[in-house]
Formats: C-alpha cells, structure tokens, sequence
C-alpha cells in the first residue's frame, strides 16, 4: 500500500504506531481480553490511563505547581464558554484579539456573560495577518487570543504582553513548540491536532484563579468540579483520552517539545521557502505571522487548478484544498507530519513550475 502524505486540518494525521496500539486496545486492553470501550471508566486500567496522560501533559509543557491539568468533552468550541463562566464575573469586561473564525466564535459566547472589548482584529484583511501595537484595558477581567489561526494560516510567535490574566486557546499548536505555561491562567485545547483524535479537549488552569467570579456556574462547565473529581465528574472520552496518551508517550520518546518543535521549524521553512521561491505560486498571509501549522497559499493562475490537483492526488498527497472562506491550498504539518510528505509536496510543485515556469 502506497504511503499517503495526509494534510488534513483536522482530525490530522497520528503517527503509526500510535494508531496501531490503538486499534489493538479496540480489541484487547491491557491483556484484559476486554475492550478499551467496554470497561468501566473508574476501572484501575483506565484510572491509570488518566493519571498518565495528565502526568504527561504536565511533563511535556513543563507545567508548574499550582496548576491542574483536565481532560473534558466538547471541544475548544464549548470551552469558549466555559472561560468565560469560570473567568468572566456577570456583567463584567474582558478583552479579546480576534484573529479569524474561532476566535470571533470565543468572542459569541463571552458576550453571553459580559462585555467583550476586541481590543485588536485582523477582519479588515481577512484575518491574514496577527494584530500588533495594541492596548488591553486594565479593567478587564481577562485577555483571550486564540495563538493559531488554523484556516487562514496565522500563528502569534509569542504571547502578548498583558498586565491582565491570560486565557488562550492553542488548539491547533498545543505540543508543537515550547510554552510557558506560567505567562497564562488558562489554556485550553481540542485534541484533535497535536495531541490525539476528536473527542477530549485538555484544560490546563491555575487553581487560585478560580472560584472568583461569583457566577451560578452550571456543574459541568464549572473546572472546580471536574478538579474535584480528577477529571471524572461524569464519564469522560475514554477512547479520546487513551489515544492522547498515546500520541503523548510517543513525542516523550522521540525528544519531547523541544526536538518536535525542531522538526516543525525545519518543515515550515521548506515548503514556505518554495511557496516564495516558486514563480507560479504566493501566500496568502503576512510573511512574520505564517503558521508553523497550517501553509496557506494559492496558485497565481488559476487555469493551473486541475493539473496541480491531479499531479498533488498522484503523489497520494491528500487534504490540501483551502478552507471554503480562503480558496487555494491549506497544507497543515502537525507533529506527526514527517518532513518527508513535506518534500513530496515541494516536488510536486517543483515540477508544476518546470512545466509553466
């Protein structure tokens, strides 16, 4: 079987051996002749599986004394709200940078529990550059940026400087580069770029920061709850949550952050050096806030579209056509991407160039 050069934005691409001790676990867990998916969640095997991934989040990120790591359902999209419940007193302000679709979607659901003041956006060039220069009221409860921009191709380089607390949302680059977690009193992430498949999102927050709001916090949006019960309030993603164990004892073994976030760099600076170098093709955002994660760019003739799409699907190269709202490509090189699928794309490009160049 052909290996396919898997792109796709989301649920991405897992490293193998990752998935086939997950398919193995479908069928017999732990030598238990029973399922992963048929036990219970308060079994020894699966308490295990839980205090493991959130050790390993811990480890990887560095994490430091005072916070709790959560793995909980509903995605980043139901974690806009739950920032908000738990960080946003009724009535009150917070600041957020709009930077293009999930941020304006966290800036919705804040607006349900108090004033949102978009203290920077990118809407005016549609999304295609990070905001700078700005201020953030002092009187704000909270400031919320989202730090990758997953269909326009946007990433902020470095958290903005806030006197203010700190919420972010690093779904698509959690595990991608080096943070520090302590410049934030929140982050949030869905598993299904970096971390694992669709169906858990981790919550990393620091614990004196919250109860402070005065909210009548719903019992499942509320984190004091899920601390109290070690992630287990209710009964959590299990299958998610193991794979996500998984994915995070690989990038353990292989070096962590630090030797993935080498290996992103270096494929980054590849196909961004070929989109810049090669005549028939251009990006679509600004040079300094490109994402590490998601490529987007486009080519300058479009009569080329069906040619390039039949010389990329040749190539097994799949998920690459831009999102709806930008047209073009969205090449996305998540942690398990190798730079090998990198440089069949470049190739692929390449030859296009040679042929129309």
């Amino acid at each position: 079987m052909s290996k396919v050069h898997n792109y796709s934005a989301g649920p991405c691409i897992l490293p193998q051996e990752v998935l086939q001790q997950a398919a193995e676990a479908v069928v017999n867990f732990n030598d238990l002749n029973l399922s992963l998916l048929e036990i219970s969640h308060r079994s020894k095997d699966f308490v295990e599986v839980m205090e493991n991934a959130r050790s390993l989040v811990k480890e990887l990120l560095e994490v430091p004394e005072g916070y709790q790591v959560l793995f909980l359902q509903g995605g980043a999209s139901l974690g806009f709200l739950i920032a908000a419940y738990n960080f946003l007193p009724m009535g009150e302000k917070a600041a957020y940078i709009n930077t293009g679709t999930w941020a304006n979607n966290a800036i919705k659901e804040a607006q349900r529990l108090g004033e949102v003041v978009e203290v920077a956006s990118s809407k005016d060039k549609n999304y295609s550059y990070i905001p700078s220069g700005f201020g953030i009221p002092n009187d704000a409860k909270y400031l919320h940026y989202t730090s990758n921009n997953t269909i326009f191709g946007t990433q902020f380089k470095k958290s903005p400087i806030s006197r203010i607390p700190v919420i972010c949302d690093m779904s698509s680059d959690i595990f991608s580069k080096k943070i520090n977690v302590a410049d934030f009193d929140l982050i949030y992430a869905g598993a299904q770029k970096n971390m694992g498949p669709a169906g858990t999102t981790v919550y990393i927050v620091k614990e004196s920061a919250l109860g402070k709001t005065g909210n009548n916090i719903p019992a499942m949006l509320d984190l004091q709850t899920h601390i109290k019960k070690d992630s287990m309030f209710n009964t959590p993603p299990v299958y998610p949550i193991y794979v996500s164990m998984l994915n995070l004892q690989w990038l353990k073994k292989n070096g962590g952050v630090k030797w993935i976030e080498k290996i992103n760099n270096q494929k980054a600076e590849l196909l961004y050096n070929e989109i810049d170098r090669n005549s028939l093709f251009e990006g679509i955002t600004a040079k300094a806030d490109r994402s590490n994660m998601n490529a987007t760019f486009i080519l300058k003739d479009e009569s080329l579209t069906e040619e390039f799409n039949k010389a990329w699907n040749a190539a097994n190269i799949s998920g690459i056509k831009g999102h709806r709202s930008v047209g073009g490509y969205r090449a996305s090189m998540y942690n398990a991407l190798p730079l090998e699928s990198v440089q069949v794309l470049v190739d692929v490009m390449k030859e296009l160039e040679t042929k129309h160049g």
